[in-house]
């Protein structure tokens, strides 16, 4: 469930790369974004069937974490992979125009 503004666009989380962070570094990051979304859908669900009744805002709010974490390692990977293809294309751009 994204927040709208006052404009009535959505407001979804946000996943700034460090420029200087390598593929490596933000393949890292994303993993570790997708492990806490994996994480807390667990506990969510541990909850639910340990409870007899259910807060539906705070099981709303949650649910809404796990999807800004996930949102927020796939953005994550989308950008390594980018930066991969960025570097690869330098690496045989500069290699054909070497000769």
């Amino acid at each position: 469930m994204p927040v709208t503004n006052e404009h009535g666009t959505a407001r979804r989380a946000r996943y700034y790369a460090d420029p200087d962070a390598s593929a490596h570094e933000l393949l890292n990051n994303a993993a570790e974004l997708l492990q806490y979304a994996r994480g807390l859908t667990e506990l969510l669900a541990e909850f639910v069937h340990e409870s007899d009744t259910v807060d539906c805002r705070r099981m709303a709010l949650s649910l809404d974490a796990v999807a800004a974490l996930t949102q927020m390692g796939a953005h994550c990977a989308a950008e390594a992979h980018a930066r991969l293809a960025w570097e690869s294309g330098q690496v045989s751009g500069n290699a054909s125009g070497a000769h």
